[in-house]
């Protein structure tokens, strides 16, 4: 079970490295992910260079894509070549979105019809491409979820774990990480964003 946390030029540490980290602690149950670049080198907005661990190509043969923000996402979406290397399908594949990655699935067609959650420097632009904003970290519907702030990222994860291994599962992860002597509350409160979040499609 492949994950490909899709991170482009200018983008924030928080959102990629968060969700990749918190979901590489499942690799002994067969759940790996893989930071993955339209370039072979990308620079965060703080001047951190990172090397892909995949190429933008991994996004149609991994299960899980997970579309990272940055301060260039507008520049993404209005780069149809870059978009294009985009054939997500959520039939078969988990799709999910932090922050301005929003803009990315709006501008893919997967958001029509459905609310998203993304940051508030965001949102205008995500309204503007008729997306209900939420007041709300997380919200899912099928095999598409967005989350909205930096920290939200967990709650991404954690929607990811839960999907691919079960609530166990992203339960040891979160409790894990979580701040010494807030393991509990910590766990409790990523779980109920992600329940509160989802909506079960029939």
């Amino acid at each position: 079970m492949q994950v490909a946390v899709v991170t482009f030029d200018g983008f924030n540490e928080l959102d990629s490295f968060i969700a990749s980290a918190l979901i590489n602690r499942c690799r002994k149950d067969g759940l790996e992910a893989f930071i993955t670049t339209p370039t072979p080198v990308v620079t965060s907005m703080n001047g951190v260079e990172v090397t892909g661990q995949r190429p933008m190509e991994f996004v149609t043969e991994a299960d899980v894509v997970l579309i990272g923000s940055g301060v260039k996402a507008r520049d993404v979406v209005a780069d149809d070549r870059l978009i294009s290397r985009l054939p997500l399908d959520p039939s078969r594949q988990l799709i999910g979105a932090q922050c301005s990655g929003a803009l990315v699935l709006a501008r893919l067609g997967l958001l029509d019809g459905m609310p998203a959650c993304t940051d508030m420097k965001s949102r205008p632009f995500v309204e503007a491409r008729n997306v209900t904003v939420l007041d709300a970290p997380f919200h899912a519907e099928g095999n598409i979820a967005t989350a909205g702030g930096c920290l939200a990222s967990q709650y991404l994860a954690t929607w990811v774990i839960t999907r691919m291994l079960g609530e166990d599962a992203a339960r040891d992860v979160i409790g894990y990480v979580a701040p010494v002597g807030e393991n509990q509350e910590t766990v409790e409160r990523a779980l109920h964003a992600v329940h509160a979040g989802e909506v079960v499609l029939r």
